[in-house]
């Protein structure tokens, strides 16, 4: 859901500073080395501060079969020791510089960062590149690390009746892709993780060629040049990249529904996830009309679902619309409904139904159409004073299919969207043949 703006930021209009946000940020650019690294520069010198993120093309996704969570524990072991480097002090040597650091993994890529003083991004670099190519595990590694990330599945999932519901939810939309295998791993196969699947994934995946080199901050493009051709510009390609073809989903032709009962389960709802297409390169509209209808139908107080379900029929206490549109392959729109007291799942379901019908038929309100747009506007605007954030956008959209001219583009296809866009893509997409309905709840009681 979109941080919403104060009304007073609103009601002036913002004019000065969204007309300034509507052209391609021209602090932005990129350039490649010749081991095929690609880089990406944000300038911004308001603060003497720079973040280094390395972005894999690799994520859940693109793991062989039979080795599911092999991306994110890899993950974790990047922190152990390399040539250079003693297990741990990766971290300890970016706290010693009062920096910050972590890593992150996804269904389509794996990302590094740190966050530090701007006069210590070579080490940075230096310190990146090295596990890039030099890490060094041990068998007590991967059994330590093993057990960590079995717990952290544990208290994640296991112990979370509404995250074991998404994971049967996303296992039931893809029959095919590999999207429906959840990016910690089934935990049968994290048990069984080991050192050749590790570092056949390592090895695979982790090179120059297929990273994404993302530095944000008190720094020019000249300077990253020059640290990135000297750190990472030695490290050699894979020549033996394998290009990312993955098995796709055959059509769905009739809905899918499922019921998870848990006596865990504090508050019952209702999620209904349908399969939709992603945002593609050159082609961001549809996607651009489905981020609206998401906000139109469960984006705040304003929203369809919110006002006729929670104010004026008290049907719910909890209403959601929200769209993945950034994703290498088709994605999912999603709504949820947590009912009120004395209301069945059934009912908050045929409640939820009779709200996107009243939309496909009477339409979208002008105002509210264009209160969300001005609040996408302005959401952007004060990103810009997130250099993480800023980051992060461009990381994401080069390792799932984008470009940074795309990245340019979003806010104003955005703002050219109109309510036939959006109607044709809710009519599209909202269909229960594509759509996977989960019901959560507690056993029933028989006497």
């Amino acid at each position: 859901m979109l941080r919403l703006i104060g009304p007073l930021l609103l009601a002036a209009g913002l004019a000065l500073p969204v007309q300034a946000a509507t052209t391609p940020a021209d602090d932005v650019t990129r350039f490649a080395l010749d081991n095929g690294m690609e880089v990406v520069v944000i300038e911004d010198h308001r603060a003497p501060v720079a973040v280094h993120m390395v972005w894999y093309r690799a994520g859940a996704a693109d793991e062989r079969p039979g080795v599911s969570g092999v991306a994110h524990f890899l993950e974790h072991l990047m922190f152990k020791a390399t040539d250079d480097l003693d297990s741990g002090e990766f971290s300890a040597t970016v706290a010693r510089h009062g920096g910050s650091d972590n890593a992150f993994t996804s269904q389509d890529y794996t990302a590094y960062f740190q966050r530090v003083a701007a006069d210590r991004l070579g080490r940075m670099m230096q310190m990146e590149a090295d596990r890039m190519v030099d890490l060094r595990l041990t068998e007590t590694d991967i059994k330590t690390e093993r057990n960590v990330i079995i717990e952290e599945r544990n208290q994640r999932v296991e112990n979370n009746p509404g995250a074991l519901l998404r994971e049967q939810q996303r296992a039931a939309q893809y029959l095919n892709h590999p999207y429906g295998t959840p990016i910690i791993g089934w935990q049968a196969e994290m048990s069984e993780l080991g050192m050749e699947a590790t570092m056949d994934h390592y090895r695979t995946y982790y090179a120059p060629n297929n990273a994404v080199l993302v530095v944000a901050g008190d720094v020019t493009t000249q300077q990253v040049r020059t640290l990135a051709e000297k750190h990472y510009g030695p490290l050699p390609a894979n020549p033996d990249l394998p290009e990312r073809a993955r098995p796709q989903e055959p059509r769905q032709l009739a809905e899918r529904r499922l019921v998870l009962e848990d006596p865990r389960v504090s508050q019952p709802y209702v999620s209904r996830s349908y399969l939709a297409p992603e945002r593609d390169s050159g082609a961001q509209e549809r996607a651009a009309a489905l981020t609206l209808l998401a906000e139109i139908l469960g984006g705040g107080q304003t929203s369809m679902l919110n006002r006729e379900l929670q104010f004026e029929n008290k049907t719910a206490v909890y209403t959601s619309a929200w769209y993945r549109g950034m994703s290498l392959d088709d994605t999912t729109f999603n709504l949820t409904v947590v009912p009120a007291a004395g209301v069945t799942l059934e009912q908050a379901e045929t409640a939820m139904d009779r709200v996107l019908e009243e939309l496909l038929a009477t339409g979208i309100d002008d105002d509210q159409l264009a209160r969300i747009k001005t609040q996408i506007r302005a959401s952007r605007i004060y990103e810009r004073d997130d250099v993480t954030a800023r980051a992060r956008r461009y990381g994401r959209a080069l390792t799932q299919g984008l470009t940074v001219d795309d990245v340019h583009a979003w806010p104003e296809i955005l703002q050219d969207v109109t309510e036939k866009d959006i109607l044709n893509a809710a009519r599209d997409v909202l269909d229960r043949k594509r759509a996977v309905t989960a019901h959560l709840k507690t056993p029933e009681v028989t006497q």
